[in-house]
């Protein structure tokens, strides 16, 4: 016989807040494990991909770990240096360009020469804001990406921890599948299968096509001679998971340098907005319908809300959780719409089927009469 609703409300709801309490107090602590599981979850497919080519669990994990080491060993050595000091460079920029669209703006409109013209004021504190603010947010994020915990720390455990979970994760699974409860089995796997889509849509689909065009919009751009090509790209790739947002936002930015650097060279300008449009039907044709998919079902307004809400009361580690939580909730809330659908309380009486009346019988012809006199029939 199964529990009462309210004793299984209870329960669920015990677990959920036992769930937030350890990820607020154990945040840090938890940092490494909950990035480790990640990257296994993005890798299991690979790895058994090659489990159907023919190789051992182990060997399929070894391989991806020495292939993901390389690529590690490459971004440290060539991407993450030049990275950093074109942003750098670009913060440190930043007033310089704000004094050229100050002339610019004077030359076009004189009467901002006027010393007491608030547009004026406003445009000289822009290349002070962005410089002073820029290097704190730069700060700021390597400060809480990687100093949460040591980093030597983070360094070490994230790979072992990724390496064993993506070996034991078939197993995992099904050892979670065995401990579910009996009566309600089939609905939480069907929920899981549900949530497990969103996940694989949503976090490896947008992070393939995050890293697909933020590395054709890096290459794009140097290739076109773009002084900060690569912070650009990175931006933009690193957006895009927002419809339409990381490339308006790149490109409005790649743009805007490409003016300052090129003006005048307007073949040169139109070949850097040409970039993004490029990029645009690539991903909206291509890389969104191929790696994403249509049944997502991720709103970015939702997506935005979890980030910032999680954020704030987690912390960075929140940040990591939010997706797959948020993706989590989507798909029960949906399945709550549905039962409230299929339920007495939406349907009402009109919902329901009237049951059939029962059929009259047909009324029985009179039998015909015999006359007394003759016998025969009335």
């Amino acid at each position: 016989m199964a529990l009462p609703t309210s004793y299984q409300v209870r329960y669920w709801g015990i677990a959920a807040l036992v769930f937030f309490v350890m990820i607020w107090a154990l945040g840090d602590v938890l940092l490494p494990f909950i990035v480790g599981g990640a990257i296994a979850y993005f890798l299991d497919p690979i790895a058994d991909r090659l489990e159907r080519l023919g190789l051992s669990r182990p060997a399929a994990t070894s391989v991806i770990s020495l292939a993901a080491l390389v690529l590690v060993v490459l971004l440290v050595l060539a991407v993450i240096p030049t990275l950093t000091n074109q942003l750098r460079a670009l913060i440190n920029a930043a007033p310089e360009y704000a004094k050229q669209l100050q002339g610019f703006l004077l030359e076009r409109f004189p009467e901002l020469s006027d010393s007491t013209s608030t547009i004026r004021q406003t445009l000289a504190e822009i290349g002070q804001a962005i410089q002073a603010r820029g290097a704190a947010l730069a700060q700021g994020v390597l400060t809480s990406a990687l100093g949460v915990i040591s980093i030597l720390l983070f360094i070490v455990v994230v790979p072992v921890v990724a390496f064993y979970l993506l070996l034991d994760w078939d197993d995992m699974v099904a050892r979670i599948d065995s401990m579910l409860p009996l009566d309600h089995a089939p609905t939480i796997r069907r929920l899981a299968r549900e949530i497990d889509a969103v996940l694989a849509g949503f976090v490896r689909g947008q992070v393939s096509v995050c890293l697909v065009l933020g590395t054709y919009y890096a290459v794009a751009l140097m290739l076109a001679g773009l002084q900060f090509g690569l912070i650009v790209g990175a931006i933009a790739g690193t957006i895009t998971f927002i419809p339409y947002v990381g490339a308006l936002v790149g490109g409005a930015l790649a743009i805007g340098l490409a003016m300052f650097q090129f003006w005048g060279d307007w073949l040169q300008i139109g070949i850097i907005a040409a970039i993004f449009a490029g990029g645009q039907f690539v991903e909206g044709n291509i890389l969104t319908p191929r790696l994403v998919g249509k049944s997502v079902g991720l709103h970015p307004v939702w997506l935005l809300f979890a980030l910032s809400a999680f954020g704030t009361v987690f912390g960075f580690v929140g940040m990591l959780i939010a997706v797959p939580v948020a993706a989590s909730i989507g798909v029960l809330t949906r399945f709550a719409i549905e039962q409230y659908r299929a339920s007495l309380l939406y349907q009402g009486t009109s919902g329901v089927a009237a049951p059939a009346e029962p059929a009259t019988p047909a009324p029985k012809a009179p039998k015909p009469r015999r006359s007394r006199k003759s016998g025969g029939t009335a």
